[in-house]
């Protein structure tokens, strides 16, 4: 069952990063910037949004690797460069480019709420997970990168909303995007909580730093 979630999870991740790789035409017309020729006239928007799409392509493909539960056993060099990868790519590419494309939003305060703390609570956790491994806090760390994932594959669980409510055809899918812009994460946390509970043990839940381990 594990396994069968793992590939599943690793086929959507493949799925959306390969979609993310069509924007790079950079045509400001292109899709889905053609509703945002306002926002796009600000300047502000179109930097922003190609900070958080292309680079959140690459995160998504790094961090499914960085929670591997065999990535840092058998590939160490490569944990550690693509976690310096997913790291520095949210904090200073996709989380601010996710907050500044929120102020664009056109959809109700809502959806703004909700992309604006989901951008935010992803900055926040992705540096917590920097700060614990900075510190030597192997279960910290690995707790806050969990976390941090579960507000990643939002861009994936947003994407799986949204195409189902498709299919309603009863559903107005823009009156219940105030719902699916909650929905894409918050659930996510949830699983993510769950996922903590279950493989990290509990004396490793609130301890910190042991110099005994190594850095990963």
């Amino acid at each position: 069952m594990k396994r069968l979630l793992w590939v599943l999870a690793f086929f959507l991740t493949m799925l959306l990063a390969g979609n993310a790789l069509t924007y790079l035409n950079f045509d400001p017309t292109y899709s889905f910037l053609r509703l945002k020729q306002a926002a796009i006239a600000t300047g502000w928007y179109l930097p922003a949004y190609y900070a958080h799409v292309l680079v959140g392509g690459v995160i998504l493909v790094a961090g499914l690797f960085q929670l591997h539960p065999k990535s840092n056993q058998k590939f160490k060099k490569t944990h550690r460069f693509l976690g310096y990868v997913y790291v520095m790519g949210i904090l200073f590419f996709a989380a601010p480019g996710g907050l500044v494309m929120s102020l664009f939003i056109q959809r109700g305060p809502w959806v703004l709420t909700s992309f604006l703390l989901q951008a935010s609570l992803w900055f926040a956790f992705t540096a917590l997970a920097l700060n614990r491994i900075r510190k030597k806090d192997i279960a910290g760390h690995r707790r806050w990168m969990i976390r941090s994932y579960a507000l990643t594959f939002a861009a994936v669980t947003l994407r799986l909303y949204v195409l189902i409510s498709s299919f309603h055809y009863s559903l107005n899918v823009p009156e219940a995007y105030a719902t699916i812009a909650w929905l894409s994460w918050v659930p996510n946390l949830l699983i993510a909580e769950l996922v903590i509970h279950q493989t990290i043990p509990a004396s490793h839940r609130t301890h910190h730093p042991s110099h005994t381990h190594r850095t990963n």
